[in-house]
């Protein structure tokens, strides 16, 4: 007998759930259009290329330096504009579609 009542409450509790599970994912709002992401309206740089801006300005910040990309846009000349930080220290990078990292600076502080 004891063995029934266990199972019938470890049904209710699997139908509880189930319920549960099926109330909360008819609240889920949809999603927005592609076109209205601010993904699809910002061309970043790939990740690929912020790798290699990274890459080049462990050169510039020290041998010891972590490099991280921050954010990245792509410029009007058709380059991309590539915001580093190296423990603390901000960078500016510049490379184009083929790779070829065009500059490296310290940011401007603003």
């Amino acid at each position: 007998m004891l063995q029934n009542t266990a199972r019938g409450i470890s049904i209710g509790r699997l139908m509880a759930a189930m319920t549960s599970a099926a109330l909360l994912g008819a609240c889920t709002p949809t999603p927005p259009a592609p076109e209205s992401m601010a993904r699809t309206t910002l061309q970043t740089a790939p990740a690929d290329l912020q790798l290699l801006c990274a890459n080049s300005a462990a050169g510039v910040a020290g041998p010891n330096a972590k490099v991280l990309p921050t954010a990245s846009r792509q410029l009007p000349d058709g380059t991309f504009g590539v915001d580093l930080d190296a423990g603390g220290k901000k960078f500016s990078c510049v490379v184009d579609n083929n790779g070829t990292v065009r500059s490296v600076q310290p940011a401007q502080s603003g």
